[in-house]
């Protein structure tokens, strides 16, 4: 792969161009304006074009050296293009409220994911009826309330290398301690956007959903750019050559587990189970799994071996009884 194409005509038709009222600007953005037209300020495409090759290009960079990317939008038209794009191209994002101290109080955060995933547990699993029918209404609105929050990123692991914003005022705190930690940013400026402090600044309409899209679209396959060349560069091109590599198989797996050679038909959608990323379906095809009902055959020795190799051993058990339900579902 390569990095994604774009010309300065998808700009103009997805209206970048179009900043804010002449009266609203904010004049450290005036190198990047064009003019004005029916009192409204034009962003310079000449200079957004190259602008944003370098954002994706840092982005492509990123994530080929093994980093994480954060997307971050959360006004309203932003809410659903940035969660899409993050998902698609296996990286993390926020996308409702900002949560102060996400970055540089990660340490409390990370006790809020593990509450998290400790209620997705309950929740999914034969324990939850143990609880009153108010108890589990208590503990589902508590549920829901850290999955806006988090959801996005409870697979993070820790801090990410570069954060993606695409309204650089209603994003201010997150933009302030990505400074605060040295973290790159990348960022969509409008006309009344202060571009003091933005690593990589890309002047342009924060506000239409067309051109929300059309970023969000673009740093996703810039990430998945950057995914194609990390694995290019772990190994050889195998199909080029002259003799067939000897490959080494895995030693059969103590637990007993087979797992299949590719997928029967059509493979399932894993992230439906309980915390499962692309990053962890990509983990479990690795092993062979690629359908519910390999998951419900599994007893709790092996689907805790299984939770081991992928990184999330204490999910298994509700992975399993997920399993289950999914299969029954499809009977």
């Amino acid at each position: 792969m390569a990095l994604p194409d774009f010309t300065m005509r998808q700009l103009l038709e997805a209206g970048v161009h179009f900043g804010h009222q002449a009266h609203r600007w904010n004049p450290k953005m005036a190198p990047f304006i064009f003019g004005t037209r029916n009192n409204i300020h034009i962003v310079d495409l000449a200079q957004t074009v190259p602008m944003l090759h370098q954002a994706l290009q840092a982005v492509s960079d990123t994530v080929a050296k093994g980093g994480r990317i954060l997307f971050v939008g959360t006004k309203r038209q932003a809410q659903d293009g940035v969660a899409d794009a993050a998902k698609r191209c296996a990286q993390y994002f926020v996308n409702s409220r900002w949560l102060g101290g996400t970055l540089t109080n990660w340490k409390t955060i990370s006790a809020s994911i593990k509450r998290l995933r400790h209620l997705d547990d309950v929740l999914s699993s034969g324990e939850a009826n143990s609880y009153t029918k108010k108890e589990r209404l208590t503990l589902q609105r508590e549920r829901d309330k850290l999955d806006r929050s988090l959801g996005g990123i409870k697979d993070m692991g820790g801090l990410p290398d570069l954060i993606f914003v695409i309204d650089t005022n209603k994003e201010d705190i997150a933009i302030q301690e990505a400074q605060r930690l040295n973290i790159p940013v990348a960022a969509i400026v409008d006309t009344n956007s202060d571009p003091k402090g933005i690593t990589y600044v890309v002047p342009g309409n924060d506000d239409a959903g067309r051109a929300i899209s059309l970023y969000c679209d673009l740093v996703a396959r810039a990430a998945i750019d950057g995914i194609s060349r990390a694995q290019g560069d772990s190994g050889i091109d195998v199909g080029a050559s002259a003799e067939p590599v000897a490959e080494e198989l895995p030693a059969p797996s103590s637990s007993g587990f087979q797992g299949l050679a590719g997928p029967r038909g059509t493979a399932d959608d894993l992230k439906k189970l309980p915390g499962v990323s692309g990053a962890i379906e990509k983990k479990f095809n690795d092993l062979g799994i690629f359908h519910y009902w390999q998951l419900a055959e599994l007893d709790h020795d092996t689907a805790l071996t299984i939770g081991e190799e992928v990184g999330l051993p204490s999910r298994a058990d509700a992975w399993v009884a997920k399993a289950k339900a999914l299969t029954a579902e499809a009977e």
